[in-house]
């Protein structure tokens, strides 16, 4: 269990607010990518931005916001004076107190020391370079839209800013990556020295370039090898001071990513932008992917209108299960069965007690977490806790 991480939890308050801004510019898309995006024109600019100042004062605001995070898209498309506006629209939701971490996320391309300078000056903390490898032929597979020497040009302006926190996103199991090179590129990551790293295995996304070229056999699953890389990867970065806190995200102590934290433990986050999704005020929901749609329905006073529940006690079980077992820490159970008395614990302990018999999970106390076996196999326990709250919400 990541000491670190508890110490790092204390400091939260008791019911963080976490703030995520959809950026959806994008120069171009990656084979890879299924999240919305659209053509950065200067007029498209602007009616976004006025945009996220009309969905603000739409949110009922239940508190300060204590975390922020700017993702896309490519937030650093934004010009230098359109990030300060940007960033003056988040203050609105401050309360008169700054938040813990504010996170923006980077693409090589895109680091200018003037953008640096605007992300200072407005108050972010956290920067995520998105590098995804250091191998330009992996880079190009992928249709990524920078060099490993702009990475490098980047990297240098970004630590000469001085930002509290500084993350790099990798991605391995890239078609036709040898495990040789993935060592490489984590090797060269740690080399430069950030405080924390992201390492996601490439999924395929329906609606994506790579989609279509699994569905045409250009390219294959290869589930043993994806589980070997997860394993070298996880012992690499330990060797190197990397503690992981969940499955794909390591840190050195006082780094891990608070806005992710609060968000796999199922507190409150507003959502601004088109796709952005929000859970809070007892129900979770999401914004058209659309920009004119969503300016279009901010117009009407209307907003998460794609998907709206109300928040259960069932599904907040549900979804702190899901996600927090992909956390190293695991999940309090005594804590959820006082946060959601009405969940099925007995389902519940039926099923953590049959993933601890096959070795997947283990029971300390009133935690429990996976093994390094069941965090190999995390997508398929999260898929047996789905299909056990479904099987006790139709026979209820």
């Amino acid at each position: 269990m990541s000491h670190f991480v508890t110490e790092q939890a204390k400091a939260e308050p008791a019911s963080p607010l976490g703030l995520y801004v959809h950026v959806p510019f994008c120069a171009s898309t990656c084979d890879f990518c299924a999240f919305y995006q659209a053509k950065p024109t200067a007029g498209a600019v602007e009616r976004f931005l006025d945009g996220v100042g009309q969905e603000q004062a739409l949110v009922t605001w239940p508190r300060p916001v204590t975390t922020i995070f700017w993702g896309g898209g490519t937030p650093g498309l934004l010009s230098p004076t359109d990030l300060r506006v940007l960033g003056g629209r988040m203050r609105e939701t401050w309360g008169g107190q700054k938040p813990l971490e504010w996170s923006v996320e980077l693409a090589p391309a895109s680091v200018t020391e003037a953008r640096l300078a605007a992300l200072k000056e407005i108050g972010v903390t956290r920067v995520s370079l998105g590098v995804q490898s250091f191998q330009p032929a992996l880079l190009d597979g992928l249709g990524r839209q920078h060099t490993r020497e702009q990475v490098y040009r980047a990297w240098d302006a970004i630590r000469a800013a001085s930002f509290a926190s500084v993350n790099l996103d990798l991605m391995f199991a890239l078609p036709g990556q040898t495990a040789e090179e993935w060592a490489d590129d984590v090797r060269t990551a740690v080399g430069l020295g950030p405080d924390h790293l992201s390492t996601y295995c490439l999924t395929f996304e329906e609606d994506t370039a790579l989609w279509v070229k699994l569905s045409q056999g250009r390219v294959k699953l290869d589930p043993e090898n994806e589980a070997r890389l997860y394993e070298t990867t996880w012992a690499q970065l330990g060797a190197a001071g990397y503690a992981q806190y969940e499955i794909s995200n390591f840190a050195r102590p006082g780094h891990a990513c608070r806005h992710n934290l609060n968000t796999w433990r199922m507190h409150e986050w507003v959502g601004l932008g088109p796709s952005a999704a929000s859970q809070h005020g007892g129900w979770r929901g999401a914004n058209v992917a659309d920009l004119d749609r969503w300016l279009a329905h901010l117009s009407r006073g209307e907003r998460l209108t794609e998907d709206r529940v109300r928040l259960t006690p069932a599904l907040l079980a549900e979804d702190a299960l899901i996600f927090g077992l992909r956390m190293n820490s695991g999940v309090d159970l005594a804590a959820w069965r006082e946060r959601c008395p009405g969940a099925p614990w007995p389902v519940v302990d039926a099923l953590l007690d049959q993933l601890a018999e096959d070795g997947l999970a283990l029971r300390e106390d009133t935690a429990v977490r996976l093994t390094d076996r069941g965090r190999l196999l995390a997508d398929s326990v999260g898929a047996e806790v789905m299909e056990a709250f479904a099987t006790e919400a139709m026979s209820a």
